[in-house]
Protein backbone atom coordinates (compact mmCIF):
# COMPACT_ATOMS: atom_id res chain seq x y z
CA UNK A 1 0.00 0.00 0.00
CA UNK A 2 1.22 3.49 -0.77
CA UNK A 3 2.44 5.74 1.99
CA UNK A 4 0.73 9.01 2.74
CA UNK A 5 2.44 12.32 2.08
CA UNK A 6 0.77 15.51 3.33
CA UNK A 7 -2.40 13.51 3.97
CA UNK A 8 -2.62 12.26 0.37
CA UNK A 9 -1.63 8.91 -1.00
CA UNK A 10 1.65 8.98 -2.85
CA UNK A 11 2.12 6.90 -5.98
CA UNK A 12 5.07 4.58 -5.52
CA UNK A 13 7.94 5.08 -7.92
CA UNK A 14 8.16 2.67 -10.81
CA UNK A 15 11.94 3.15 -10.87
CA UNK A 16 14.20 0.33 -9.72
CA UNK A 17 15.64 0.93 -6.28
CA UNK A 18 19.44 1.16 -6.04
CA UNK A 19 19.79 1.89 -9.76
CA UNK A 20 21.75 4.90 -11.02
CA UNK A 21 19.48 6.35 -13.71
CA UNK A 22 22.16 8.83 -14.79
CA UNK A 23 23.97 6.05 -16.69
CA UNK A 24 23.02 3.05 -18.74
CA UNK A 25 21.00 1.93 -21.70
CA UNK A 26 17.20 2.03 -21.66
CA UNK A 27 14.21 1.04 -23.76
CA UNK A 28 11.59 3.75 -23.22
CA UNK A 29 7.96 4.03 -24.24
CA UNK A 30 6.19 7.38 -24.02
CA UNK A 31 2.41 7.31 -24.53
CA UNK A 32 -0.03 10.07 -25.50
CA UNK A 33 -2.86 11.01 -23.12
CA UNK A 34 -5.68 8.46 -23.32
CA UNK A 35 -3.78 6.82 -26.21
CA UNK A 36 -5.12 9.43 -28.60
CA UNK A 37 -3.42 9.15 -32.04
CA UNK A 38 -1.97 12.67 -31.86
CA UNK A 39 1.33 11.69 -33.48
CA UNK A 40 -0.04 10.53 -36.84
CA UNK A 41 -1.73 7.63 -38.54
CA UNK A 42 -0.87 4.44 -40.30
CA UNK A 43 -1.96 4.38 -43.94
CA UNK A 44 -1.30 1.29 -46.07
CA UNK A 45 1.20 -0.02 -43.51
CA UNK A 46 3.20 3.22 -43.45
CA UNK A 47 3.40 5.75 -40.61
CA UNK A 48 2.39 9.28 -41.59
CA UNK A 49 3.39 11.79 -38.92
CA UNK A 50 1.08 14.62 -37.92
CA UNK A 51 2.55 18.05 -37.18
CA UNK A 52 2.97 17.08 -33.54
CA UNK A 53 4.45 13.73 -34.59
CA UNK A 54 7.04 15.59 -36.68
CA UNK A 55 7.85 17.82 -33.71
CA UNK A 56 8.24 14.76 -31.46
CA UNK A 57 10.56 13.08 -33.99
CA UNK A 58 12.75 16.19 -34.35
CA UNK A 59 12.92 16.74 -30.58
CA UNK A 60 13.85 13.10 -29.97
CA UNK A 61 16.67 13.35 -32.51
CA UNK A 62 17.86 16.64 -30.93
CA UNK A 63 18.06 15.13 -27.43
CA UNK A 64 21.86 14.47 -27.48
CA UNK A 65 22.65 18.00 -28.71
CA UNK A 66 20.36 19.59 -26.11
CA UNK A 67 22.23 17.77 -23.31
CA UNK A 68 25.81 17.39 -24.59
CA UNK A 69 27.21 16.96 -21.06
CA UNK A 70 25.31 13.68 -20.64
CA UNK A 71 26.93 11.80 -23.56
CA UNK A 72 23.53 10.64 -24.80
CA UNK A 73 23.41 8.07 -27.58
CA UNK A 74 20.17 7.35 -29.42
CA UNK A 75 19.68 4.01 -31.07
CA UNK A 76 16.51 2.80 -32.80
CA UNK A 77 13.26 4.66 -32.25
CA UNK A 78 9.78 4.73 -33.74
CA UNK A 79 7.05 7.32 -33.59
CA UNK A 80 3.68 5.58 -33.70
CA UNK A 81 0.18 7.15 -33.68
CA UNK A 82 -0.15 7.09 -29.88
CA UNK A 83 3.32 6.33 -28.54
CA UNK A 84 7.06 6.53 -29.08
CA UNK A 85 9.53 3.70 -28.55
CA UNK A 86 13.21 4.46 -28.29
CA UNK A 87 16.55 3.17 -27.10
CA UNK A 88 18.56 5.79 -25.25
CA UNK A 89 21.97 5.52 -23.63
CA UNK A 90 23.21 7.94 -20.97
CA UNK A 91 26.91 8.57 -20.26
CA UNK A 92 27.95 6.25 -23.09
CA UNK A 93 31.60 6.53 -24.15
CA UNK A 94 32.04 3.70 -26.64
CA UNK A 95 32.21 5.54 -29.96
CA UNK A 96 29.74 4.45 -32.60
CA UNK A 97 28.66 1.23 -30.92
CA UNK A 98 27.29 0.60 -27.49
CA UNK A 99 28.80 -2.00 -25.26
CA UNK A 100 26.14 -2.64 -22.65
CA UNK A 101 28.67 -4.13 -20.23
CA UNK A 102 30.60 -0.83 -20.11
CA UNK A 103 27.66 0.76 -18.31
CA UNK A 104 26.54 -1.77 -15.75
CA UNK A 105 27.07 -4.98 -13.95
CA UNK A 106 24.44 -6.87 -15.95
CA UNK A 107 24.27 -9.75 -13.49
CA UNK A 108 23.35 -7.56 -10.51
CA UNK A 109 21.58 -4.75 -12.39
CA UNK A 110 23.52 -1.90 -10.84
CA UNK A 111 25.53 0.80 -12.49
CA UNK A 112 29.27 0.29 -12.14
CA UNK A 113 30.27 3.90 -12.72
CA UNK A 114 30.34 6.75 -10.21
CA UNK A 115 32.05 10.00 -11.18
CA UNK A 116 34.05 8.25 -13.92
CA UNK A 117 35.37 5.55 -11.57
CA UNK A 118 34.25 1.97 -11.28
CA UNK A 119 32.45 1.26 -8.03
CA UNK A 120 29.45 -0.53 -6.65
CA UNK A 121 26.33 1.58 -6.25
CA UNK A 122 24.00 1.45 -3.30
CA UNK A 123 21.93 4.60 -3.64
CA UNK A 124 18.21 4.66 -3.03
CA UNK A 125 15.98 6.72 -5.32
CA UNK A 126 15.15 9.99 -3.64
CA UNK A 127 12.27 12.37 -4.08
CA UNK A 128 13.27 15.87 -5.01
CA UNK A 129 14.84 17.58 -7.99
CA UNK A 130 15.99 15.15 -10.64
CA UNK A 131 18.64 16.24 -13.12
CA UNK A 132 21.10 14.65 -15.51
CA UNK A 133 19.31 11.32 -15.45
CA UNK A 134 16.68 9.45 -17.45
CA UNK A 135 13.69 11.05 -15.67
CA UNK A 136 15.00 14.55 -16.37
CA UNK A 137 15.61 13.72 -20.05
CA UNK A 138 12.09 12.30 -20.44
CA UNK A 139 10.53 15.24 -18.58
CA UNK A 140 12.41 17.71 -20.79
CA UNK A 141 11.45 15.89 -24.00
CA UNK A 142 7.77 15.68 -23.09
CA UNK A 143 7.68 19.30 -21.93
CA UNK A 144 9.33 20.62 -25.10
CA UNK A 145 6.97 18.71 -27.40
CA UNK A 146 3.93 19.84 -25.41
CA UNK A 147 5.08 23.48 -25.37
CA UNK A 148 5.64 23.51 -29.13
CA UNK A 149 2.24 21.91 -29.74
CA UNK A 150 0.51 24.55 -27.63
CA UNK A 151 2.36 27.35 -29.46
CA UNK A 152 0.89 25.96 -32.69
CA UNK A 153 -2.57 25.75 -31.12
CA UNK A 154 -2.57 21.94 -31.22
CA UNK A 155 -4.52 20.23 -28.46
CA UNK A 156 -2.11 17.63 -27.14
CA UNK A 157 -0.90 15.99 -23.95
CA UNK A 158 1.16 13.01 -22.81
CA UNK A 159 0.11 10.26 -20.45
CA UNK A 160 1.68 10.77 -17.03
CA UNK A 161 4.96 8.93 -16.54
CA UNK A 162 6.62 6.73 -19.16
CA UNK A 163 7.78 3.13 -19.24
CA UNK A 164 11.46 2.23 -19.14
CA UNK A 165 13.33 -1.03 -19.23
CA UNK A 166 16.98 -1.29 -18.32
CA UNK A 167 18.81 -3.07 -21.15
CA UNK A 168 21.16 -5.51 -19.48
CA UNK A 169 22.97 -7.29 -22.30
CA UNK A 170 23.68 -7.29 -26.02
CA UNK A 171 21.07 -9.98 -26.76
CA UNK A 172 18.37 -7.89 -25.09
CA UNK A 173 19.52 -4.81 -27.02
CA UNK A 174 19.23 -6.73 -30.31
CA UNK A 175 15.80 -8.14 -29.42
CA UNK A 176 14.43 -4.70 -28.47
CA UNK A 177 15.98 -3.10 -31.55
CA UNK A 178 14.27 -5.70 -33.75
CA UNK A 179 10.97 -5.06 -31.96
CA UNK A 180 11.20 -1.29 -32.55
CA UNK A 181 12.08 -1.73 -36.23
CA UNK A 182 9.13 -4.07 -36.68
CA UNK A 183 6.70 -2.06 -34.52
CA UNK A 184 4.59 -0.99 -37.49
CA UNK A 185 4.01 -4.64 -38.42
CA UNK A 186 2.98 -5.38 -34.81
CA UNK A 187 0.01 -2.98 -34.91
Amino acid sequence: MSERFRNDYRIDSSRMENWDYSRGLYFVTIVTKDRMPYLGKIINGEMHLSDIGKIAEVEWIKTPSVRPDMNIVLKDFAVMPDHIHGIIGLQIHSGDGINVDECRDAMHGVSTFINNTTASVSTKNKFGPQFKNLPSVMRGFKSTVTTQARKLGISFDWQERYHDRIIRDEAELQRISKYIKGNLRNI
